[in-house]
């Protein structure tokens, strides 16, 4: 399973600013890679583990903002076209469960 979380947090004042810089810390200390900009990815083992990370995410939610989560199978997420630019090496976009960094 991957989770895709989407997000666009303000960024006016500075207790904003520090509010989204500790979001995105503690998302990649979770495990999300950044696909793209306010899109970030995780890889989880079954559902019952993204469900997990959702509730993870809860936990560290700033005070305001938008964020949503959308959780696709391997297979789904393999089926992405890019339809511009080139896709992220680190990003792996297929469905094999083996993953070596």
């Amino acid at each position: 399973m991957r989770l895709i979380l989407f997000f666009d947090l303000p960024v006016v004042s500075d207790r904003d600013k520090r509010a989204y810089t500790h979001f995105l810390k503690a998302l990649k200390r979770q495990g999300f890679y950044m696909l793209q900009y306010s899109v970030y990815i995780k890889l989880n083992m079954d559902q019952r583990a993204a469900e997990s990370s959702v509730k993870q995410v809860k936990e560290i939610l700033p005070k305001d903002g938008y964020i949503a989560v959308l959780m696709v199978t391997e297979k789904q997420f393999a089926s992405i076209q890019y339809l511009l630019g080139e896709p992220d090496s680190d990003v792996i976009a297929d469905d094999e469960r083996l993953v070596i960094i």
